[in-house]
């Protein structure tokens, strides 16, 4: 039962290898580039100037970057170099498996004032397909978002080899 849904866990991010946009996927690790936090934290703090603040807003973004009923416009804004991987959204926002998963974040906790790892479940039909998945976010733009690393993440997870990723 497992296998099955984890089967189809792995489907539904198999579709993200069958367009060339993926090979745009890169691991830009922490970047946080064009970052403008307004509430800069104390100095050598490894954590956000509000870090419950930082933690809702993960969640909430987390959980509609992975909602299908989320559009992909909108997931752009919530991917660490969105725009760039538009096309890949496109692609895996049609694909039926994808339109059954979800996440539920479990754990968040922050490696740097702008960087935190994320404890999630990829869940399909509602059913833990992955549980406890390891992912980051990133504050970027002044928005915490889903890291291009999670989402090559996953893409590497079905088993195919992706350029950049």
């Amino acid at each position: 039962m497992v296998l099955k849904r984890r089967s189809a866990a792995l489907a539904a991010v198999v579709v993200l290898v069958l367009t060339p946009a993926v090979a745009s996927c890169s691991d830009d690790s922490g970047s946080s580039s064009g970052q403008t936090s307004p509430t800069a934290p104390p100095a050598g703090s490894d954590q956000p100037a509000d870090p419950a603040a930082a933690k809702a807003e993960i969640t909430k973004n987390w959980t509609a970057f992975f909602d299908p009923k989320t559009p992909t416009a909108e997931r752009v804004k919530l991917l660490e170099n969105g725009p760039k991987m538009a096309a890949v959204l496109a692609a895996f926002a049609g694909d039926k498996n994808a339109a059954m998963s979800s996440a539920e974040v479990k754990g968040i906790a922050f490696t740097s004032p702008t960087n935190a790892n994320v404890t999630y479940d990829l869940l399909v039909g509602g059913n833990p397909a992955l549980p406890d998945a390891k992912g980051t976010s990133v504050l970027q733009n002044d928005t915490w978002k889903v890291s291009e690393k999670t989402l090559c993440s996953l893409v590497q997870l079905s088993g195919a080899t992706v350029p950049g990723c």
